[in-house]
């Protein structure tokens, strides 16, 4: 879930709401949220603006 969740963000190639990615790979919101907390922990990710989440710097 976590890759599926980092490759949407790459192929979006710029910020992006939860509720999007969960569109385009086909999850639930709520799901979406906890991965992308569980990666923002770990610096994969990083919220440029409120809502909005990008891949960390690599």
């Amino acid at each position: 879930m976590e890759k599926r969740v980092l490759d949407a963000m790459k192929k979006a190639g710029k910020p992006i709401r939860p509720g999007d990615i969960a569109k385009l790979i086909g999850e639930e919101s709520k799901e979406v949220s906890k991965v992308i907390s569980g990666l923002k922990k770990k610096g994969k990710v990083i919220s440029p603006k409120r809502c909005y989440y990008s891949l960390g710097e690599e």
